[in-house]
C-alpha cells in the first residue's frame, strides 16, 4: 500500500471540498488544521481547484492534499503540479488510472460493483474508493464484498455523515471515508471558519 493511503487510514476522514474562490482556501486549511484533520481533497468541479491546491500546499507543506473528480490525464499532471499529493476520481477510467500508476501519482477511482473492482485488481490497485456510498449499498455492500476481495480496501463516500461514518469505519474493509459535512460549500463560501474548524474537532473526536 502506497504511504498516502497509510496516512489516510491514520486520519480516517478525508474532507471533500467544493471551494470557488481561491482566497478561502488557506482560512480553510488553517481551520481543518487546527481541528484536528490535515488533510483535504479538493474537488476539480471549479475554476478555483487548482490555485486552492497550490495555495494550501504552500502554506502547509506537511498537509495531505490531493485533487477529487479528476476525470483525465491532464486534470491530474494540473493537480500534482499544483501540489497535490494525491488524486481521486469518481469512476474507474483505465486511461486515466493507467496514466497515474505510470507516473507514481497515488489515485483513487471510484467503483461501486464488483466487476468494477476486479478491474481495478487487474491494474494493480489495493485501494478504491466506494462510490457513491449510501446509493451503492452502504455497510451492508461494504460488508458484503469483504469475503470475495479481502485484500481491497475501500474509501467510501457520498452520503456519509456524522450519523453513519462510525458505521462505515468499523469494517475492516474500510481504510478511510470522505465526507463533506465539515466542510459545505456554503460555509466556505461565507467564511464560517471557526464553525468548519468545531465540526471538523467534532469528527475528530467521533472517529479517535
Amino acid at each position: 500500500m502506497h504511504s498516502i493511503f497509510e496516512s489516510l487510514a491514520r486520519l480516517k476522514i478525508i474532507p471533500v471540498i467544493v471551494i470557488n474562490d481561491v482566497k478561502n482556501a488557506v482560512p480553510l486549511a488553517q481551520a481543518l488544521v487546527d481541528g484536528g484533520l490535515p488533510c483535504a481533497e479538493i474537488t476539480f468541479r471549479t475554476a478555483a481547484a487548482a490555485g486552492a491546491i497550490r495555495e494550501i500546499t504552500k502554506a502547509f507543506p506537511s498537509m495531505l492534499v490531493g485533487a477529487g473528480t479528476v476525470l483525465t490525464a491532464q486534470q491530474a499532471d494540473e493537480a500534482v503540479a499544483a501540489g497535490a499529493k494525491f488524486v481521486v476520481a469518481p469512476g474507474l477510467n483505465p486511461t486515466t488510472v493507467k496514466y497515474c500508476t505510470e507516473k507514481g501519482i497515488p489515485i483513487l477511482p471510484g467503483v461501486c460493483t464488483p466487476s468494477e473492482i476486479e478491474q481495478g485488481l487487474s491494474l494493480g490497485l489495493d485501494v478504491l474508493k466506494f462510490f457513491p456510498a449510501e446509493q451503492a449499498g452502504g455497510v451492508d455492500m461494504l460488508r458484503a464484498l469483504c469475503s470475495p476481495y479481502a485484500n481491497v480496501k475501500f474509501v467510501p463516500t457520498g452520503g456519509l455523515t456524522p450519523a453513519n461514518v462510525s458505521q462505515y469505519l468499523a469494517l475492516k474493509n474500510v481504510l478511510a471515508c470522505g465526507g463533506s459535512w465539515m466542510v459545505k460549500e456554503e460555509m466556505i463560501s461565507a467564511g464560517e471558519f471557526d464553525g468548519i474548524r468545531e465540526l471538523t474537532s467534532e469528527a475528530v473526536d467521533m472517529v479517535c
